[in-house]
């Protein structure tokens, strides 16, 4: 049965509509990741500080972040292929322009080499390594000095998925470099070591790498480009506003923690 409105209501109806703001359905992106605590992980708030930038960045442009965790290499190649929006975080190698569009520069990272206390290390250049065992993680980049000197064989590495187990073959004497990210290194101590385990490795202060990381968009996907400018417009804004600094104060403060 039909409900009558008179023509007064039905006009009232009418301007309220008008003025109601238009809502529209956001887009959802999925940007692929591995775990790269405490950067980006599913064990901190947000999935941790960088990819709480990239999501806050998104959903800026009026899109639905969704982060999906994935090992490295699956990362990458799924993103190469156009499975997925985007992938975080990855340094600069000039091969990877073959697949992808660089974001700016989303995340400062310090690469340092972590060793025994009772290993009796120093070094000024990668001419120093030579003879050296080191272990290293799939997919990962070094720079480009180490990089050349990797594949060209004058040092050598074993590459495995989790920092963790390059830390479990540097206490048991397998390895004796691990390069990694300084926060990186520590965080994985700290969860996975004791103390005691912990007190037995230290990090050589000279940087290997100060580095810069990137979000990495699909050449496959004809809409990468005008989102890749419309992603850096917002970040440079965050930027510009302090926004940006504020992610890590609060990082540096531990309120990414949970509790």
């Amino acid at each position: 049965m039909g409900i009558y409105l008179p023509p007064p209501f039905l006009f009232l109806c009418f301007i309220l509509f008008l003025s109601c703001p238009k809502f529209t359905l956001a887009q959802t992106v999925t940007v692929a990741v591995g775990d790269w605590p405490p950067y980006i992980t599913q064990e901190l708030k947000h999935d941790g500080v960088v990819s709480h930038i990239i999501s806050d960045v998104f959903k800026e442009m009026n899109m639905m972040p969704v982060v999906k965790f994935l090992p490295w290499t699956r990362a990458y190649k799924d993103t190469a292929s156009g499975s997925f929006t985007a992938t975080g975080v990855w340094m600069h190698k000039t091969e990877r322009e073959n697949d992808f569009i660089y974001s700016d520069a989303i995340l400062t990272e310090q690469f340092v080499f972590f060793h025994k206390t009772s290993f009796k290390f120093n070094w000024n250049s990668i001419s120093d390594l030579t003879g050296i065992k080191m272990g290293g993680s799939m997919a990962s980049s070094y720079g480009p000095e180490l990089d050349i000197a990797l594949k060209k064989g004058l040092v050598e590495m074993e590459r495995i998925t989790y920092p963790r187990q390059n830390f479990r073959k540097l206490l048991i004497n397998r390895i004796q470099l691990h390069p990694l990210e300084i926060n990186v290194g520590y965080s994985s101590l700290k969860k996975h070591f004791t103390l005691k385990e912990q007190a037995k490795i230290t990090h050589h202060p000279k940087p290997l790498l100060n580095n810069l990381s990137y979000v990495l968009f699909p050449k496959q996907l004809k809409t990468s480009k005008s989102l890749v400018l419309h992603f850096n417009k917002v970040l440079a804004k965050f930027k510009a506003t302090g926004q940006y600094d504020q992610y890590f104060k609060d990082f540096k403060a531990g309120r990414y923690n949970k509790k």
